[in-house]
């Protein structure tokens, strides 16, 4: 048999080799490896890693076996891999670099502090590894320019410790549920509870009001949720239950505030206003202070009564005038 005319003569068995001559199946060219070398090399000053382990990650995520040949058509994927890495590596290591200067500024003087403060007030974070890259670089730049506040150190009593880390970490993580559970913002239930203990710009919360606030924190999270909260129903989930005294003054200020009554139905801001109280009542009573209304007067105590009526009609114009007739006539005959 004579071969085909203008066909090569080839062994039986043997195929023609089509692919070698196709455009993209050739070995990378020049250019191309330089590119890519260039890349690896970039990566590996940033990472550390090894030339051998940067090329199998390329291979892995090109889909190739380890022993198999980056062709002229996997350069674009191949480029793009590495340019990817040695962007986020190039973060990574700016970050590393911002977190080895703040480092080394919050052991002068009250520095610590004075970032501490500012991340809860203004991020809404207790530790500097919660920041993002961006929210690093403002606050070592606003650090280096002088621009956070240096808390002045507080002179307090022995027993008025500010919280501990732990503390301010439970805290920090009660705020992270109440904030998942009612869709507010971290940072503003922080303000809220800062606003509550009354510390001054630069100040600690005291460690005595550590369980107030995290009764405070777990009651509202609970609440969030419940379809009809009344009085009772705040009795019943506070860790630490209303006593008697307590009882009577919260259900006293519900009802001169909203004409509420242990069973009415109270809005979410009824109930915040209300845990708001018991905090309020329970670290005044803590610090051994009291309130004004507590005070008896020492003259004319057979007047109070009478004080006592003139408030609960001053709302009802149609007895306010009775009243006041007859609290002028007994002042006259005591007189």
């Amino acid at each position: 048999m004579q071969p085909i005319p203008g066909a090569p003569a080839r062994p039986p068995g043997h195929e023609p080799v089509q692919n070698a001559n196709r455009p993209g199946e050739q070995p990378l060219s020049t250019m191309q490896r330089t590119v890519l070398e260039r890349l690896v090399i970039r990566l590996i000053a940033l990472t550390q890693q090894q030339s051998a382990e940067v090329w199998a990650g390329i291979r892995h995520d090109l889909g190739l076996k380890n022993d198999a040949p980056l062709l002229s058509r996997h350069f674009p994927a191949a480029e793009q891999h590495l340019n990817q890495r040695v962007e986020t590596a190039t973060q990574n290591h700016a970050t590393r670099q911002v977190i080895s200067q703040l480092t080394e500024l919050l052991s002068q003087g009250n520095n610590r502090q004075a970032v501490s403060d500012f991340i809860r007030q203004q991020f809404g974070q207790t530790a500097l590894s919660q920041l993002t890259p961006q929210q690093l670089k403002t606050v070592l730049t606003m650090l280096q320019n002088n621009q956070i506040t240096i808390p002045q150190p507080q002179q307090r009593p022995a027993t008025e410790r500010p919280l501990l880390p732990a503390e301010h970490n439970s805290l920090n993580q009660a705020v992270t549920k109440l904030a998942a559970a009612t869709g507010e913002s971290g940072k503003l239930i922080w303000q809220s509870m800062l606003e509550l203990s009354g510390v001054k710009s630069g100040e600690l919360i005291p460690a005595k009001q550590f369980a107030p606030l995290m009764t405070w924190l777990q009651a509202r999270q609970t609440l969030s949720t419940h379809p009809a909260p009344t009085l009772q129903i705040i009795q019943t989930v506070l860790k630490q239950p209303l006593d008697g005294n307590e009882l009577r003054g919260i259900t006293e200020y519900a009802q001169q505030t909203w004409q509420a009554t242990p069973q009415t139905i109270l809005t979410p801001a009824q109930v915040q206003d209300i845990l708001n109280q018991v905090f309020l009542r329970r670290t005044e009573r803590a610090s051994g202070m009291f309130e004004v209304h507590d005070v008896q007067p020492i003259y004319l105590p057979f007047v109070a009564p009478i004080v006592d009526a003139v408030k609960a009609v001053s709302t009802r114009p149609g007895f306010f005038f009775i009243v006041l007739m007859i609290v002028a006539v007994l002042f006259w005959l005591v007189s």
